[in-house]
C-alpha cells in the first residue's frame, strides 16, 4: 500500500514542483492539495497528530544526486502559512551548504508563480525573499525555486555534516529552508563552529530522491522501493512533522534491522563494521523502548542508524541519526565499547529532545543537549541498573571537571562558551542539572513533569522558562534558586 501511495505521489509532485520547466510555472494549487496530510499518515505510530498541524509549511523537493555523490541539484516549492501573528513582508530561507564549507546556488525564485529576485546575507546563507505585498495571518504562499549543491569532500571542514567522502554522501541541510520566526523575528544567524546550525519548525517533507543505481539512499522518514530509470533509481520519501530532512548514500552500505513494537529499527554500514552496526542496532532499539515509557511514545514507525565519516561522533536527525565510523575504527576501535552505544542512546534520545519539543538549538543548546545526556542516564538506570548509572554519572562529573566545575550556567547561547565549556557545562554540568531538577521535585513529580513536557510542547518550540514554569507546576514550588544556581 504503501509503495503504491508514495508512487502516486512521485508522479503528483513531479507534476507540480519537480518536472522539467524552462521558467517558474503558475501555483500548483489545481494539482496539489497543500492541506492533505495523508501521505505521511503511514509513516507514524499515531497518525492523529496530523490533526494539530494543518498549517506547517509543506515542502516538496526533489534531489538529484550525480554519479559522483558530490553534486546535487534540486527543485524545491514549499507552501508557507503565517502563523507568526503579524504581517510579514518578506520570507527567509536558509542556505546552509554555503558556510558548510560547500556551495548552493538558487536560482528560477517565484512567489505564487511570480518570478522574484533575492537578497542574501551572512555570507551567502540567508536568502530574503520579498513579498509583492505583505503576508497576513493565517495566510499562506507558495515559493518555488531551483538550487545546486556542490558537497564538501572534507569532512575537516564541518565534521563531516554535509560530505561526501569514502564513498558516504551525508546530505544535511542541503536544501533551501525557512527557519524559526518568533518574538525576536527571523532567526538567521552565522552560527559558531561548536554545535547545531539549525533552529526549525516542525514541517513536512516529500522528497524524490533520484540517485545512481546501485546506491543505497537512507532517508529520514518512510521511503518507497526504488524504481529504476535507466542507470538512475528513483524514490519518494515521506517525512513529517519533522524539524529537518537528511539523507545518506552509499554503495556499500548492508542493513540490519529489529522490530520494537511497531516501529522498525535498521542500521546500515560497510560489510567491514558489520559487528558495529549490530551494536549500534541493539542500542538504538532499546534506547527507543526506553525513552517511549519514559517521556512519550516514538512518533515514526521507523528508526535508521547509519554509519557515517563524520567527526562529531553522533548528530541526530528527525527518524534517524548519523554515527561516526571513528567509533568503531581508530582510536577507538571497538565495534561492541559502551562509547558506542553511549552515543547511539544521546542521539536516539534527540528524537524527543529536538524533534518532538523543539528548542532554539544556538541560544538554548540545554534544552536538548543536556536532556539528551540526561535520559542516556535515565536509560542506564532502567535497563542495567544503579552500578551502569553511577557509572555514567561519573562521566557527566568528569566533563564538567575539565572546567574545574566551574558553575558556568548551563542555559547560555552556544556563541557564550569558550573553548572547552561547552562541552563540559551542556554535556555534563547540564545532564546533572536535571538530576538536581529532580531530587528537588521528588522522583514521582519529576516523572510526571517529563511526560507532561514532552506532551505540552510536542511539535512546538520549548523555553528554559517553559520548562521552569511546568515544572514548578508539578511540584507547587518555586524553583527560582535552583535555576539561579545551574541555568541562568
Amino acid at each position: 500500500m504503501m509503495k503504491s501511495i508514495l508512487a502516486s505521489l512521485l508522479t503528483l509532485c513531479l507534476l507540480a514542483a519537480c518536472g522539467p520547466k524552462s521558467t517558474p510555472t503558475a501555483t500548483p494549487t489545481p494539482l496539489f492539495d497543500w492541506t492533505d496530510l495523508s501521505p505521511f499518515r503511514d509513516g507514524l505510530t499515531d497518525p492523529s497528530i496530523l490533526d494539530q498541524m494543518q498549517g506547517a509549511s509543506y515542502y516538496l523537493i526533489e534531489f538529484v544526486i550525480d554519479e559522483d555523490l558530490v553534486h546535487v541539484s534540486g527543485k524545491e516549492t514549499v507552501h508557507y502559512t503565517n502563523r507568526e501573528g503579524a504581517p510579514l513582508d518578506e520570507i527567509q530561507f536558509r542556505l546552509f551548504p554555503n558556510i558548510l564549507g560547500g556551495k548552493m546556488e538558487v536560482r528560477d525564485l517565484a512567489v505564487d508563480g511570480r518570478p522574484v529576485t533575492p537578497t542574501f546575507g551572512l555570507e551567502n546563507s540567508l536568502m530574503i525573499v520579498p513579498l509583492k505585498a505583505p503576508l497576513e495571518a493565517d495566510k499562506s504562499v507558495v515559493l518555488a525555486m531551483e538550487f545546486a549543491v556542490e558537497v564538501p569532500t572534507d569532512v575537516e571542514l564541518n565534521y563531516g555534516v554535509l560530505a561526501s567522502y569514502d564513498g558516504v554522501l551525508a546530505l544535511a541541510h542541503a536544501y533551501p529552508v525557512i527557519p524559526v520566526y518568533n518574538e525576536e523575528g527571523w532567526n538567521a544567524e552565522l552560527p559558531p563552529q561548536s554545535g547545531d546550525v539549525t533552529f526549525n519548525d516542525a514541517a513536512f517533507y516529500l522528497v524524490t530522491v533520484t540517485a545512481p543505481e546501485g546506491v543505497t539512499v537512507v532517508a529520514s522518514g518512510l521511503e518507497s522501493a526504488p524504481e529504476t530509470a535507466g542507470r538512475q533509481q528513483v524514490q519518494m520519501v515521506a517525512n513529517g512533522p519533522a524539524r529537518d530532512f537528511f539523507l545518506a548514500a552509499s554503495r556499500d552500505y548492508e542493513v540490519v534491522s529489529q522490530k520494537v513494537g511497531e516501529v522498525t529499527v535498521n542500521s546500515y554500514a560497510p560489510k567491514s563494521l558489520a559487528v558495529g552496526s549490530q551494536s549500534a542496532l541493539k542500542a538504538a532499539a532499546r534506547a527507543l523502548e526506553t525513552f517511549s515509557k519514559l517521556y512519550a511514545p516514538y512518533p515514526y514507525i521507523e528508526f535508521d542508524v547509519v554509519i557515517t565519516p563524520t567527526l562529531a561522533l553522533g548528530i541526530e536527525y528527525p527518524g534517524a541519526t548519523a554515527i561516526a565510523d571513528q567509533i568503531l575504527l581508530g582510536e577507538y576501535g571497538d565495534q561492541t565499547s559502551a562509547y558506542l552505544e553511549s552515543t547511539v542512546v544521546h542521539e536516539v534520545g534527540h528524537q524527543w529532545f529536538y524533534n518532538l519539543v523543539g528548542n532554539d538549538q544556538l541560544d538554548e543548546p540545554w534544552l536538548d543537549e543536556s536532556l539528551a545526556q540526561f535520559a542516556t542516564w535515565q536509560y542506564y538506570e532502567v535497563n542495567f541498573g544503579a552500578g551502569a548509572a553511577n557509572g555514567w554519572e561519573s562521566a557527566l562529573q568528569s566533563r564538567w571537571e575539565r572546567v574545574q566545575n566551574a558553575p558556568i550556567p548551563i542555559g547560555q547561547p552556544v556563541a557564550a562558551y569558550a573553548g572547552r565549556e561547552y562541552g563540559a557545562i551542556v554535556y555534563g554540568r547540564g545532564a546533572l542539572f536535571f538530576e538536581a531538577l529532580k531530587n528537588e521535585m521528588g522522583a514521582d513529580f519529576f516523572d510526571a513533569f517529563m511526560k507532561d513536557y514532552t506532551a505540552t510542547f510536542s511539535w512546538d518550540n520549548a523555553t528554559a522558562e517553559g520548562l521552569r514554569s511546568l515544572a514548578e507546576k508539578h511540584c507547587g514550588c518555586d524553583l527560582t534558586l535552583l535555576f539561579e544556581e545551574w541555568v541562568y
